[in-house]
């Protein structure tokens, strides 16, 4: 696989010697980098070869293979764990051991720590040998742990990169799985589900792996302590173990309270996450029928249901927390009360050396294990639904791409198909047909005859229920919808063939691209984004023929391109392109220009999915069939929606914005001699750099609750830490009273000894419960502040994006938006108010615990001091480059989730070309550039733990020496108490670093939450002041002198456009591709500010709140929208009508049949994007919505473009009927549609040159409508000419 980009360097780890892979020097040059200026994405090191997505992804999905298999062979369900655990056992076993062998080190030191409170408690100043032991032990104990530190990191480095590596693999097996979907299993997922299993569902495996040992590592320890306890203190110490092991019991029943809300939440997310991926596909739908608020509502209360699961497993979280924080403080309390209730006798170093051997569970027991098996359960919720999810049927591809003879065929035999198994009627029936090299089948019908369906059993999309397809040849597809990807004009032709000059020329001439780049400002190296701008709907189209026709297949199969052109245009692509260059293939037009059906080889006529004819022209004249009244005569002009387009002339031509010149990812197809690479840009987004502000900080706890609500958080903090730091503090008193009865200096019986005994235990079990109060208390309130905060922080940036004009989705990709309500807003809930408990009991803890060593040993103070400085400087300095690579990690992942939707959305058409393989390796080098940025965030927190263990080493060892100096000025209690605090600070110092380096890189996802709170906003959407003027609902559109423009420093698309839409008259708006037809009514409704004057009804628009305007009227756009759910909801969003309103509705709309024939009828559920509709039904429901809102002004933008002309007709007439007394403004290409309004508005480059009833335009021979009539070729131009005469005579 090629690098990701050329200026990629190799990783310095390759070559790095043992100890600089040990202390990680081989990154020292990145953090000067990172210290001199912002990281840019070039910098990143490559991923290591055994890291590659590629490699990991084909090594587990081989396991998985053969784990289907033996499942089968076995009758059982396969399972995903068994595949994973195969596939990594060996590696993760082995740093296993490690981790049994740093507990190991832990375990001792205590020992060491007894023997030299001993030696206090025994001084003697001239006993020079007691005096080198003791040195010996202290050395002992400071090589104790620095190896702790070393082996602790390479542990924790090691089993993250397994984590990584896993994530990586499961995410390469869904991208692969997700391409071979079948058209079933795509009605059980969305896009949605999917973005959600590659962001929250695999990062369960970074996490589950880092503590996935301690579920044995924590038991073993305990046993080991156990042990050693017993040896100390005998019995009493079973007191201090019951307490940890009632608790862990407690962990294993959360553990099953963890696993259905995750469950639960999930199910949620999923919903909530497909909701936003429509709403983000089907904004411009929105923001014109004014839908904003009922979607935020819908979508907030998904949200709600998500938070009130989140709410209650952070409340565990925060439970488990408070236990880590005060478990190891209630053993050591239950065991010295039962040893004192037993009168048992102890010394100092027998308290200290008990207090360091619970300390030393506190990590691995209290903390580790309960995380093990909370990230356990989550992750088991996660394997079975990307398991789930890996069951899917996939497409059975059954078509050899060239048989052995080598001959070329379509042959079609008693095929019968059908998309839901459950249907009583098939789709597809009994259809036969064969075509032959240097034929043309047209197939032609109604909308919903089943047209489009049959291209997908010639594709292997639809497998056949009866009967048998042979499909022989290489296919080339243009779907109706033309599917175009993130890159160049020109990348979007090649699609991986190589350039041919010549032959290119011919491409873009048969397909009329010529005019179209000429006006694009760098021609063919022009970058599409992600929805195709700054092409309209016509450009997209040729150059979805464009990237068939250059391929150079065997067959051809389109899917109505034509209806996407205006007449010219169409004319030209059927002469040049479909009958000329396309000649000598297979080629099968679905279309419903019925002028061309003369030039066909054969015909088929499908009604119902079942053949009503088939033959030749000729044969159906002799026969004395009329294909046109088949059809209903007089509807045979080609029908479009805007197509040549420029960046000054598209109606949607809103200019993408690109940032970041990350280079295009180049990949290598398989296919022939003469493929090369794909070339697919997504830019990376821009970031921020420095560091996260104190603002950020603010708004995020602010977000939900009042300062004072902080202001008590942080007192309750206070009043936690002060509560154990003097719970220390006690013990080293009540130590020194024991050890003096032990000694004998004072005795039990002594009055005053009781009462200071029983006083000592009084008051420390009031420090004890406080501890636990304090404690649970700080824990639940930062979880309730923290999660609170998350929903209010995603309800407002909610609001913003749907505040946010279309401008702003056109120049985001879906994927770069999904990514801030998937994984950001994902860590909001989950992670960061976890680290940020974590994090702040750890940091006053650390502080806590200088401040007594301090108190107790003056001169602790001075090794402190320097190292507090150099800890300072080093976590400045690691932070300046931590945080530029955390960001960048964050706008690298968003090109994973672009190119998935992006693939999704062109599924057949990447099938279709064989170019799997292609986008599979595509997605494989999103993954590795993501995993560049992840493994460096690994490293680099490795780099800075490694130093600060070697700064708290010095530290145990200085600390340790400096108590053996000072013996004979100290007590044992004060010894025991700051060897205890220093080897506690150990483990503490370094997690509250790491801790708070996460807590940063979390705060990120945060600030790029807030990034969007700001967005540009359109104008207000209700009256600014008071309630609107009444509307005088007449339906007149006035407009004086206006110029649009679809960006601030965009071209002008309409200039001086004057002219009035009377009343209740019924206007058409034609014109030449590209000449601002759209662009109108953008302007009406406001999609961006226009210059000049335009009043609705007397309102101005310009001083007319948004949604009080774009309520008052009805639109219907080219491309339909629909929306996952039911029939019902599609037609009735917010369920203001009757049942049989909705009936009457889809009867004029000539639907009622075909709904009444599903399933569930008006309750049946469509899949995502209504995609088990065909494109023409979905068209027909959003204008069966609009006959419901009887607005007063109807505006339809060529949204019959994808209907049989019979269909169209119809329609007319219903509109014609139901808004007689309405404003109906019909934008098209199809001259027959509005041959009888009327007024016609003939458009030219912006510029109204016509505006007369038809019969007028006719008259002028030199007019723009005129010549646009005469192309059509004679009997239209008679039948158009006859047609605009009659209505004129009605009229008079």
């Amino acid at each position: 696989m090629l690098p990701v980009s050329p200026e990629v360097k190799t990783n310095p780890l390759q070559k790095a010697n043992f100890c600089s892979r040990l202390f990680v020097w081989w990154l020292n040059p990145l953090f000067k980098i990172g210290h001199k200026r912002k990281l840019e994405a070039n910098d990143m090191y490559s991923v290591l070869p055994e890291d590659r997505s590629q490699h990991l992804g084909e090594e587990l999905q081989g396991y998985w293979d053969q784990e289907v298999l033996r499942a089968q062979k076995d009758a059982q369900e396969p399972s995903l764990m068994r595949a994973i655990i195969k596939c990594y056992w060996k590696s993760y076993f082995i740093w296993g051991l490690f981790t049994f062998l740093e507990e190991g080190t832990r375990v001792v030191q205590p020992i060491f720590v007894g023997k030299m409170i001993s030696y206090v408690e025994n001084y003697d100043p001239d006993d020079s040998a007691a005096l080198h032991e003791a040195y010996g032990y202290a050395a002992a104990l400071s090589a104790c742990v620095l190896m702790w530190a070393v082996l602790h990191h390479l542990y924790f480095y090691h089993v993250q990169r397994v984590g990584m590596r896993l994530r990586v693999a499961v995410c390469h097996m869904i991208y692969h799985k997700s391409l071979r979907l079948s058209s079933s299993a795509m009605g059980k997922t969305t896009t949605g589900q999917i973005v959600n299993l590659l962001s929250n569902d695999v990062s369960r495996f970074d996490q589950v792996m880092m503590f996935l040992h301690y579920l044995w590592v924590g038991p073993l320890q305990c046993i080991a302590v156990t042990a050693l306890l017993w040896m100390e203190i005998g019995i009493s110490c079973l007191a201090g173990m019951a307490v940890l092991i009632i608790l862990l019991l407690l962990q294993s029943c959360f553990r099953k309270l963890f696993s259905s809300l995750r469950s639960k939440t999930t199910a949620f997310t999923d919903d909530r996450i497909r909701t936003m991926s429509e709403v983000i596909t089907g904004i411009r739908a929105i923001k014109m029928n004014a839908w904003e608020k009922s979607f935020i509502d819908l979508i907030t209360r998904l949200r709600r249901k998500e938070i009130s699961k989140i709410m209650r497993s952070s409340y565990l979280r925060g439970m488990n927390l408070a236990s880590f924080f005060t478990v190891s403080k209630i053993m050591i309390f239950v065991t010295f009360i039962t040893n004192d209730l037993l009168d048992n006798l102890i010394t100092a170093s027998q308290v200290f050396v008990v207090v360091t051997l619970f300390e030393a569970l506190r990590f691995s027991s209290t903390l580790y294990f309960p995380l093990a098996i909370e990230k356990m359960s989550e992750a088991v919720v996660s394997i079975q639904r990307i398991k789930n999810f890996l069951l899917l049927d996939v497409i059975t591809q059954c078509y050899p791409l060239l048989p052995s003879d080598g001959k070329i065929i379509v042959d079609v035999q008693a095929f019968t198909a059908s998309w839901e198994k459950a249907s009583e009627t098939p789709t597809l029936q009994e259809l036969s047909f064969t075509v032959r090299p240097g034929e043309l089948l047209a197939v032609v019908g109604h909308v919903g005859a089943g047209k489009s369906s049959l291209l997908s059993a010639l594709l292997g999309e639809l497998p056949p229920s009866q009967g048998k397809v042979s499909v022989h040849g290489r296919i080339a597809y243009v779907s109706q919808q033309p599917w175009v990807f993130p890159g160049t004009v020109k990348s979007n032709i090649l699609f991986g063939k190589k350039y041919e000059k010549g032959r290119y020329e011919e491409v873009i001439k048969a397909c009329a691209l010529e005019e179209d780049l000429q006006l694009l400002k760098k021609g063919d190296l022009t970058e599409i984004g992600e929805r195709g701008t700054p092409l309209s709907e016509g450009q997209k189209a040729r150059v979805s023929l464009a990237r068939a026709v250059y391929q150079n297949a065997d067959i051809y199969l389109l899917d109505d391109p034509l209806s996407a052109v205006d007449a010219g245009v169409s004319r030209h692509l059927f002469e040049q392109c479909i009958h000329q260059a396309l000649k000598e293939k297979i080629t099968i037009l679905v279309t419903h220009q019925l002028q061309y059906l003369k030039d066909a080889s054969q015909i088929l006529i499908l009604k119902d999915g079942k053949t009503v004819e088939r033959g030749t022209y000729s044969e159906f004249l002799k026969s004395g069939v009329d294909i046109f009244s088949l059809f209903e005569k007089g509807n045979k002009q080609p029908e479009s929606s805007p197509v040549l387009g420029t960046p000054t002339l598209t109606s949607e031509s809103l200019v993408r914005s690109l940032q970041s010149p990350r280079p295009s990812l180049k990949d290598a197809a398989p296919e022939d001699q003469d493929t090369e690479n794909i070339h697919i840009t997504l830019p990376l987004e821009d970031y921020l750099e420095g560091k996260v502000g104190f603002k950020t900080y603010k708004n995020y706890f602010t977000a939900s609750v009042h300062w004072s609500v902080i202001t008590f958080l942080i007192l309750v903090n206070i009043a936690a830490q002060v509560a154990y730091v003097l719970q220390d503090w006690w013990l080293a008193l009540w130590a020194n009273v024991q050890c003096d009865l032990y000694s004998g200096v004072s005795v039990k019986e002594d009055i005053d000894v009781m009462l200071i005994l029983n006083w000592c235990l009084r008051v420390y079990s009031g420090l004890t419960v406080s501890t636990i109060l304090f404690g649970i208390t700080r824990s639940l309130l930062i979880f309730y502040i923290l999660v609170n905060s998350s929903q209010t922080l995603h309800n407002k940036i909610l609001e913003s994006i749907l505040r946010a004009p279309v401008l702003f989705f056109n120049s985001n990709p879906i994927g770069r938006i999904l990514n801030r309500f998937s994984k950001d807003i994902g860590h909001m809930d989950d992670l960061l108010p976890l680290i940020f408990q974590d994090f702040i009991q750890a940091f006053l803890l650390v502080i806590g615990v200088v401040g007594v060593m301090v108190a107790v040993i003056p001169w602790i103070a001075i090794p402190v001091i320097p190292l507090g400085i150099a800890f300072f400087f080093l976590q400045r300095y690691f932070s300046e480059t931590s945080r530029d690579v955390k960001r960048l990690e964050c706008a690298t992942r968003s090109p994973v989730f672009s190119h998935l939707a992006s693939s999704l959305r062109g599924l057949w058409s990447i099938r279709a070309y064989k170019a799997e393989q292609s986008f599979q390796e595509l997605f494989d080098a999103h993954q590795d550039l993501h995993s560049e940025a992840w493994f460096l965030l690994l490293t680099t927190s490795r780099w800075l733990a490694v130093y600060l263990d070697v700064i708290c080493a010095i530290f145990v060892t200085v600390v340790a020496f400096v108590s053996l100096i000072l013996a004979d000025a100290l007590t044992p209690g004060q010894v025991g108490l700051v060897l205890s605090l220093a080897i506690t600070l150990r483990g503490m110092f370094q997690w509250c670093v790491r801790q708070r380096t996460e807590v940063e890189n979390l705060m990120i996802s945060v600030e790029r939450v807030m990034g969007y709170l700001d967005l540009e906003k359109e104008a207000p959407w209700e009256y600014k002041d008071g309630p609107p003027p009444s509307w005088s609902n007449e339906g007149r559109i006035f407009f004086h002198t206006v110029n649009f423009r679809h960006t601030l420093d965009g071209p002008l698309v309409l200039k001086n456009l004057t002219a009035v839409i009377e009343s209740r008259k019924k206007v058409g708006i034609v014109g030449r591709t590209g000449a601002g037809k759209s662009s109108v009514f953008s302007a009406v409704f406001r999609l961006s500010e226009p210059e000049g004057l335009v009043y609705v009804d007397r309102c101005l628009v310009g001083e007319a709140g948004l949604h009080n305007l774009r309520k008052k009227m009805s639109i219907i756009l080219q491309e339909p929208v629909l929306f996952t759910g039911t029939m019902r909801k599609n037609l009735d969003p917010f369920n203001e009508h009757t049942d049989k309103e909705l009936w009457n509705a889809l009867e004029e709309v000539q639907l009622k049949e075909t709904i009444e024939g599903l399933p569930g009828k008006m309750d049946t559920d469509l899949a995502e994007t209504g995609s088990n509709l065909s494109v023409g039904q979905r068209q027909l429901v959003c204008l069966a919505r609009v006959i419901l809102k009887k607005n007063q002004i109807l505006i339809i933008d060529k949204a019959t473009s994808n209907v049989d002309p019979r269909t169209d007709e119809l329609i007319k007439k219903t509109i014609h009927k139901k808004f007689a007394q309405c404003t109906v403004v019909i934008i098209t290409h199809r001259l027959s549609t509005v041959i009888d309004s009327d007024k016609i508005m003939v458009l030219d480059s912006g510029t109204v040159k016509e505006y007369s009833p038809p019969h007028d335009l006719l008259q002028n021979s030199n007019g723009l409508f005129y010549k646009m009539v005469q192309q059509l070729g004679k009997p239209e131009v008679t039948a158009l000419t006859e047609r605009a005469k009659q209505a004129h005579t009605k009229k008079k």
